[in-house]
């Protein structure tokens, strides 16, 4: 690795001191990849084929002075490169880098999380349907992914209705099956009430319907019906007309786009001004299945480069492309990106840039869709302005709230007390902002000293990063107003960071709105929208806490109930969880039922009945 700092206390910032000839001489020809830095944080990530000759462009940068280029070359203090044996090493090593660092003026994938996946078990004697995020090489098959919830719950809804493959965890032998083969959603193999070749012939349908070969199966169903109907078994062929019908239903709702059955992920670019609109549509199976959009404000790098790292950044070993990728344009890396999706893949993948066809008419789907990310994010943008405007005006507030903060207090008579923060962004959830605070100095249930406690831990931090919101949501009345204005008064924050608090005193009330220095609430209309997005986000705020303090009651509580019981250590503890899925469900089940949990037995199993409800009750 070779870097040249530049010294700030003698050399003024400059487009060149950090990429002088001194330096430039001392880089190698060969690949690598070259970091830009600032004093505290690498500003920059690229790759070059030839090091020397990609920084000297650099060096020798004559750009327009306000252009990005130049902003970021007048902030670089230091370069610093590492050479790598391949070309293809340095795009690997770029990518990683990227989202190791995560720096300002590469592209960053805002939205990074992976959709869920629909994975048949096809390893297990007995398949099931679950979803899951992740894509693991375990040899069973996956579906997606899903970037529409609705088009995923559908598929779902479908395959548990008509193709009633087993719901549970592991399939243990039992005398006697479950609820869900009373009410037709399994077909119970635990207790051995269903043929294993016809078991796998439905796994076969599940499979066909999800690689998008309805059609196929819809057939094969109208034959057993029919053949059913001619030997007069009646029930049997009602049965297959439903699923017929349910199949049908589903092929009329689907947005079939090609005749063939590969899976395709097309990528469309629209650019507007500084800014990068990029779309992305998921098509299975023939199928378009969900689609997925990125908005880069104001990029560095042209359209091929932009385009490039999106996808090297998009997809990894948890989320694998697919076997073809259409693209807008043909990429300058496109072999050494198609070797990296590959390895991702552990198969071949394509970059196409198609010219005609029905692989053109998706590509300008997709650029249809990149396009409408500027209308919408116009529309949002001027709903934002509306609705900020609004609060600012009715809610009389000294700053203009762009950014929201609510604070919530959970508790059970002062025990597993939680304070719950939520962070809203012009109008927007800003989820990883969210925070939760375990009540250190309260164990009693006090409201007031358990805000104010969160309160200032808050606040201090807010002072100390320069982090603070325009406006500060208490879900409480005038004591807990009061309580802030303290705090915030302490800290010398009351010119900075609007107060206000939101109680629902009386169902005929409504919800009031307190401000400090106000003697009566604020009361809006019910449908008003400042009023609505107010209670929108106390509600998250409740949400969050609400979940967060059961999770800790659970653990409390299987705490105090499992670990009294004798022969019960933290292994058999965490089998009876995983085995029945909760507290609640062990204290229910009886001595047969816990007897099957792998590592208990019937003996330990009579001591954990016994020690749960008492040595004089009898099992029911």
């Amino acid at each position: 690795m070779a870097s040249i700092p530049a010294n700030p206390e003698t050399e003024p910032p400059s487009l060149v001191s950090p990429l002088s000839a001194e330096f430039l001489a001392t880089v190698s020809h060969g690949p690598g990849i070259y970091q830009m830095l600032s004093k505290k944080q690498v500003l920059y990530v690229g790759k070059a084929r030839d090091l020397r000759k990609r920084l000297s462009q650099y060096a020798h940068f004559s750009g327009p002075i306000h252009s990005k280029t130049a902003v970021m070359l007048s902030h670089v203090q230091r370069v610093e490169t590492i050479l790598t044996t391949t070309e293809k090493e340095a795009l690997i090593l770029e990518a990683s880098l990227i989202k190791q660092h995560r720096p300002r003026y590469n592209v960053i994938l805002r939205d990074d999380k992976n959709y869920p996946l629909i994975k048949v078990t096809t390893r297990d004697p007995w398949p099931r349907v679950v979803v899951t995020r992740k894509r693991l090489r375990d040899g069973n098959r996956y579906f997606g992914p899903y970037a529409s919830g609705t088009a995923m719950r559908a598929t779902l809804q479908l395959l548990y209705a008509q193709f009633p493959l087993r719901r549970c965890k592991t399939v243990r032998e039992r005398t006697r099956p479950c609820l869900n083969f009373q009410m037709g959603r399994c077909l119970a193999p635990c207790a051995g009430l269903v043929d294993h070749a016809e078991y796998q012939r439905m796994v076969r349908d599940v499979l066909l319907i999800l690689e998008g070969k309805v059609d196929e199966v819809v057939r094969e169903l109208t034959a057993k019906m029919e053949q059913a109907a001619e030997q007069l078994a009646f029930e049997k062929a009602a049965r297959y007309r439903d699923q017929i019908r349910g199949l049908t239903r589903t092929i009329e709702h689907q947005a079939v786009v090609a005749d063939h059955h590969l899976d395709q992920d097309v990528f469309g670019i629209h650019r507007q001004d500084a800014s990068v609109g990029i779309a992305l549509l998921f098509v299975r199976g023939g199928m378009i299945t969900g689609a997925q959009s990125f908005f880069l404000a104001d990029p560095l790098g042209e359209d091929d480069s932009l385009l490039a790292q999106t996808i090297l950044q998009y997809y990894s070993v948890e989320r694998q492309p697919p076997r073809e990728l259409l693209l807008p344009f043909v990429l300058e890396d496109r072999d050494l990106i198609g070797e990296r999706l590959a390895e991702l893949r552990e198969g071949p993948v394509s970059l196409l840039a198609p010219q005609r066809g029905k692989r053109m008419q998706l590509m300008r789907m997709a650029e249809a869709n990149a396009a409408q990310i500027f209308s919408e994010k116009a529309k949002k943008e001027q709903s934002w302005e509306a609705l900020a405007t609004g609060l600012q005006a009715k809610l009389r507030l000294a700053n203009r709230p762009e950014i929201i903060e609510c604070l919530d207090i959970s508790n059970l008579q002062g025990k597993q007390a939680v304070g719950s923060l939520v962070c809203f962004v012009q109008g927007d959830k800003a989820a990883k902002r969210f925070r939760h605070y375990r009540i250190r100095s309260q164990d009693t249930p006090d409201d007031y000293a358990m805000m104010r406690e969160v309160l200032e831990r808050r606040m201090a931090k807010g002072v100390a990063e320069d982090n603070l919101p325009d406006l500060l949501l208490l879900d409480g009345g005038k004591g807990q107003l009061q309580v802030a204005v303290d705090v915030l008064g302490a800290f010398d924050l009351l010119s900075r960071v609007d107060l206000m608090a939101i109680a629902k005193e009386k169902q005929e009330e409504g919800e009031k709105l307190f401000r400090p220095g106000r003697k009566n609430p604020v009361l809006l209309p019910a449908h008003s929208p400042v009023l609505l997005y107010l209670m929108r986000i106390r509600d998250e705020a409740h949400r969050f806490g609400i979940t967060f303090h059961r999770r800790l009651r659970g653990k409390a509580q299987l705490r105090s109930q499992l670990d009294a019981i004798d022969g019960i250590g933290p292994k058999r503890k965490q089998m009876l969880l995983h085995t029945l899925g909760s507290v609640r469900r062990i204290a229910e089940a009886g001595i047969e039922e816990l007897a099957e949990v792998p590592g208990i037995g019937p003996e330990l199993a009579k001591q954990i009945y016994s020690q749960l409800h008492g040595a004089d009750h009898e099992p029911g």
